[in-house]
C-alpha cells in the first residue's frame, strides 16, 4: 500500500524496508514522523523487531529553539539503545546536525536532503558543486560532480518502490 504525502503527515509511525540507498538499505525500518515521546518510539521498536529507526520521515525534521531537546532525546535515545538511526534533514540544517554531535556515533546515518526540482531538465553539462559557506571557511576545497554521473540506476529509488510501508 503506497502512502501519499498527505497520508504520511497523518501517520506518526509506519514500517517498511529501507528503499533508499544508504548503509541501511533493505533493513526493516520504523519510520517516524515528527517528535513523539521516546518511550513510544522504543515500544514500537520492540513491537516490530526493527533495529533501524528513520527520523524526519515525510520531511518532518524542522528544528527550532522550542524543539531541539525533543530531537536530541529521540536520536540520542535510540542510538544509546544501539539502534541504527537515520535522520532525514534538509541541507540547510547541516550546522544544527553537526552541533548535535550525532555524527560522532557510528550507527548514525545523516540523510542530507537536497531538493532539485525538474532535475531531468538540466542539460548533460550540469555540475553539482559541494561547496563551503564561503572561501576556505570549513572545507579544504570544493568537489564538483557531473550531475548525470550521480544519477545512475544503482542509486535511484523510484516513487513506486515506496509501496510496502504499513501504518502502525
Amino acid at each position: 500500500m503506497a502512502l501519499n504525502t498527505e497520508e504520511r503527515f497523518d501517520i506518526v509511525f509506519f514500517t517498511g524496508y529501507e528503499v533508499e540507498h544508504s548503509i541501511c538499505y533493505g533493513k526493516l525500518t520504523l519510520f517516524v514522523v515528527g517528535t513523539p515521546p521516546l518511550d513510544e518510539v522504543l515500544a514500537k521498536v520492540e513491537e516490530t523487531g526493527v533495529d533501524h529507526v528513520y527520523f524526519g520521515s515525510s520531511q518532518s525534521y524542522h528544528p527550532s529553539d522550542d524543539n531541539y531537546d525533543l530531537w536530541d532525546r529521540l536520536v540520542l535515545g535510540c542510538l544509546d539503545e544501539d539502534l541504527w538511526v537515520t535522520l532525514d534533514f534538509d541541507v540547510r540544517y547541516t550546522d544544527i546536525v553537526h552541533e548535535s554531535g550525532y555524527c560522532e556515533r557510528n550507527r548514525f546515518v545523516p540523510m542530507i536532503s537536497v531538493k532539485l526540482p525538474y532535475i531531468g531538465l538540466f542539460n548533460y553539462n550540469a555540475t553539482l558543486k559541494l561547496d563551503d559557506t564561503t572561501f576556505g571557511k570549513t572545507n579544504p576545497g570544493v568537489w564538483a560532480h557531473s550531475l548525470y554521473s550521480l544519477m545512475n540506476k544503482e542509486n535511484f529509488t523510484h516513487w513506486d518502490q515506496y509501496v510496502d510501508d504499513k501504518p502502525i
